[in-house]
């Protein structure tokens, strides 16, 4: 699987409020809606937290989409962040990039959130190297 670098993020911000409604949307029976806004929401602050060390990669494959990461999603990744057990990363691996879920223990593997897909064991014989942690999603729900 494969990664397009969409652009790093520029490490000078532009605030761009938008409403909030604080009050929770239910995902299942409907609740009476309150007609006031709160506060407002930069997307920026909710989504980076290290804007120097901040880039978007667009998705290509269905291995890790039991992750909840399709094909054509936009990733929010932080390479400020050590990669630690368990988080989904942005990785190279003998100069091929692919997202995986990192595992270190017993043994260091990439392990692909798809059934039709085997993990990676890291090897001597295989170079990874860890580019970043994706921190956020971004998808388009709509379709035109």
């Amino acid at each position: 699987m494969s990664a397009e670098i969409l652009g790093k993020v520029s490490a000078v911000r532009r605030y761009l409020p938008i409403p909030f409604y604080s009050n929770k949307v239910a995902a299942g029976f409907p609740s009476p809606a309150q007609d006031y806004v709160e506060r407002t929401l930069d997307l920026n602050e909710l989504c980076i937290k290290h804007p120097a060390a901040t880039f978007f990669v667009k998705v290509s494959g269905d291995s890790i989409q039991d992750a909840g990461i399709y094909d054509s999603d936009i990733l929010v990744v932080d390479r400020a962040l050590e990669a630690k057990h368990g988080d989904i990363v942005v990785a190279a691996l003998s100069n091929e990039f692919t997202v995986k879920e990192l595992c270190l223990t017993p043994t260091i593997r990439l392990i692909p959130h798809n059934p039709k897909y085997q993990a990676i064991d890291i090897t001597s014989e295989n170079e990874l190297e860890i580019f970043g942690v994706v921190t956020n999603v971004v998808r388009k729900i709509r379709r035109p």
